[in-house]
């Protein structure tokens, strides 16, 4: 496993970077490579088909022409 050193880094950071381990029950090097991780790892891309059925919940109860009748009408 690598290891990384970083010089002069400043005091102000480090303090919250101890905050912010102490808060995730993690050790700083430990929230310094979570936070790396997360930075330059790709986000996960969805696929059109992957929406299929996404808030269907939500137009359970009506359908999308009465909803925008219902918005324009609160407009007034």
């Amino acid at each position: 496993m690598a290891t990384l050193n970083i010089k002069n880094l400043p005091d102000a950071l480090y303090r919250k970077l101890q905050a912010r381990a102490r808060r995730q029950h993690r050790s700083v090097a430990q929230e310094v490579t979570h936070i790396l991780s997360q930075a330059v790892e790709a986000p996960m891309l969805l696929a059109i088909t992957d929406l299929r059925g996404l808030g269907k919940d939500y137009w359970r109860e009506s359908t999308a022409v009465e909803h925008v009748d219902a918005e324009r009408r609160s407009w007034d």
